[in-house]
């Protein structure tokens, strides 16, 4: 997701208001050497502040939240006035979703101005939620420097007048705000949403055309554009535009490409049936403030941040189909699969965007071990709507990871036939995927056409280009021709470790030594770790003569979990080094570095 300069720096400075500068601190340090913390630890034979303690900054580390607040309540039971512990368990609470404790914490540390931030949104929530919009109000309270925190602070305001039964007041609030360019977006939105909930019809068309239509704003914070687009679709088919309303989403999908709840509307739509909106309460709005800005923010670094406000809008809208994806992700970026699988799960049926929490349900499912049940329920997903090509996409996927080839290349057999011959730019990667499971199963004849065909479909598409272009080399066939696509791929994604180590690698089969050390060596750089380029970097370094870095490279390598098969081979060089370069050809065998990781795949 591409942001503005202006709010990728306002995100530090938010994250660090928001949590305060003595938890975010304390927070980058180094993990402290502590009891594990699980799921079955006996919480009542720590028998010490210095163990509940530790064991909660471990807990808290590695994002695990319940361990986390039952370690912090046993510290508390040790130092009851401990003030730093205190807003370390309520931050917990909230992180973990439990807003009620959260919000009784917070109340007791509404003065406190480390976490400040922290207490006024909740308790904002709190008094919204309950209909104390008066008491929200008085709470709602920000004069700081941060324009991110004022924009919030501001947005807030107009749904509490909202509830209030002020909406022409909340309105001229937000028609009045000013501030940084990157304000429009999540100004405008918020003011055709307030003014549907209110009745105001023209303006809400207003104000969500002018959403829609704001490409740079879109691609800050594209949650906030697909709402928009959403709520102008289904005000203009509830009045009767059905017309109106498939513009509406057609102009969504120009920016937004396959998006399946965009899907899901249209075919409701056409239908004849009147969508719900997202939007229909103060409280929801409220929730909507934090999901927009949580959305716009969410970027690697960042996460423990959005998580927050994902939670506080949990907390006025429980069953936010959007907001629970978001956090199904950011669950799955920690390690925490089976917090996303539950949150997926939690997507209302009825919702355009169930069908996106049921393809992520699958890839998560299978990343978690459970891969029978994953397939099964992602070919059920197939067969409900053969149409739905994400669904192949996702079933490939998971194909790919379990090495499963043939069913692989069949999925996307049926996939292909039901494109039929209109296949359009967004269909590159269906024939990308089943071009790799044929040449995975050593059949070129049907993978290479298949690759030419993702090409024309998108000519500059990175992972196709250096799909090709090391294939080609590795066959020692079309050198220049496969050399120059590998080139380009790495122009277009010069910060991508397995592109770069395929440039390396083309030039190591081609006898360029040099070159390949240079190229492999800034591999590594991006891509620390990986067994594959450690390899391939140490088979460089020997045929330049640098065989003592070459060996330490082919340890790492071994020492970073290759695949099996690679085992023996790497222990062979360690033993022996390379064979003559006469023989080398016969020797060195490598896979191409171009296969998709589990990143690519992801719906």
């Amino acid at each position: 997701m591409r942001q503005s300069p202006a709010l990728r720096i306002l995100a530090g400075t938010a994250l660090a208001l928001l949590l305060g500068v003595s938890f975010a601190q304390s927070a980058s340090s180094s993990k402290p050497a502590a009891p594990d913390a699980t799921e079955n630890f006996d919480y009542g034979t720590v028998d010490s502040f210095a163990g509940a303690f530790l064991a909660a900054r471990t807990a808290e580390a590695d994002r695990d939240y319940k361990n986390a607040i039952q370690f912090y309540k046993k510290a508390l039971d040790f130092s009851p006035n401990e003030l730093e512990l205190q807003q370390r368990l309520m931050i917990a609470l909230f992180m973990d979703g439990d807003f009620d404790e959260g919000a009784k914490l917070a109340k007791l540390l509404e003065k406190d101005p480390a976490v400040e931030r922290v207490t006024s949104v909740a308790l904002s929530f709190q008094a919204i939620r309950d209909g104390h919009y008066e008491k929200a109000l008085k709470t709602l309270k920000y004069e700081g420097p941060n324009d991110l925190d004022r924009l919030m602070n501001e947005l807030l305001i107009a749904w509490t007048k909202v509830g209030q039964g002020k909406g022409k007041e909340a309105l001229k609030q937000l028609q009045d705000l000013k501030g940084p360019s990157w304000y429009g977006i999540f100004k405008s939105y918020n003011l055709g949403a307030i003014a549907n909930v209110t009745g105001d019809v023209d303006t809400a068309r207003k104000a969500l055309t002018e959403t829609v239509t704001d490409r740079n704003g879109g691609a800050t914070a594209p949650d906030t554009f697909a709402r928009a687009v959403m709520a102008l679709a289904t005000l203009e088919a509830n009045a009767g535009n059905k017309q109106k309303a498939l513009d509406a989403l057609s102009a969504g999908d120009e920016l937004i490409t396959n998006f399946a709840p965009f899907k899901a509307l249209r075919d409701e739509i056409e239908a004849g049936r009147k969508p719900k909106q997202t939007v229909e309460t103060a409280a929801q709005g409220a929730a909507g403030v934090l999901f927009s800005i949580g959305g716009a923010l969410n970027r690697d670094g960042a996460e423990d941040t959005v998580m927050l406000y994902l939670q506080f809008s949990r907390a006025l809208d429980a069953t936010a189909a959007d907001t629970l994806i978001l956090l199904g992700g950011i669950a799955e970026k920690a390690d925490q699969a089976d917090k996303a699988i539950e949150f997926y799960r939690q997507v209302p049926e009825s919702s355009p965007m169930r069908r996106v929490s049921e393809l992520q349900l699958g890839l998560t499912l299978a990343e978690t071990g459970k891969v029978e049940e994953a397939r099964k329920h992602l070919q059920k997903l197939i067969a409900s709507d053969p149409k739905d090509i994400r669904s192949y996409l996702a079933y490939g996927s998971v194909l790919s990871d379990a090495k499963d080839y043939a069913a692989m290349a069949e999925n996307y057999d049926k996939a292909v036939e039901m494109i039929g011959p209109a296949a359009n730019r967004n269909h590159w990667s269906v024939f990308f995927q089943r071009g790799i499971a044929y040449e995975r199963l050593k059949k070129w004849d049907k993978a290479e056409p298949d690759f030419n065909k993702a090409l024309e479909l998108n000519p500059d598409q990175p992972q196709v280009l250096n799909y090709l272009g090391y294939s080609w080399v590795d066959m020692n066939r079309n050198l220049d021709k496969g050399l120059d696509m590998i080139k380009k791929a790495v122009e277009l994604r010069p910060d991508d470790g397995y592109i770069v180590d395929s440039l390396g690698w083309a030039y190591y089969r081609l006898g360029r030594f040099d070159e390949a050390v240079t190229e492999l060596e800034r591999a590594i750089e991006l891509k620390a770790g990986d067994a594959t380029i450690n390899d391939h970097l140490g088979d460089a370094y020997w045929r330049v003569g640098r065989k003592l870095e070459a060996t330490f490279q082919w340890k790492r390598a071994l020492a970073s979990e290759p695949e099996e098969a690679e085992i023996p081979k790497i222990q062979a060089k360690i033993e022996k080094g390379l064979p003559p370069i006469e023989s080398d050809a016969a020797k060195v065998n490598a896979e191409p570095a171009a296969e998709p990781k589990k990143d690519d795949k992801k719906t």
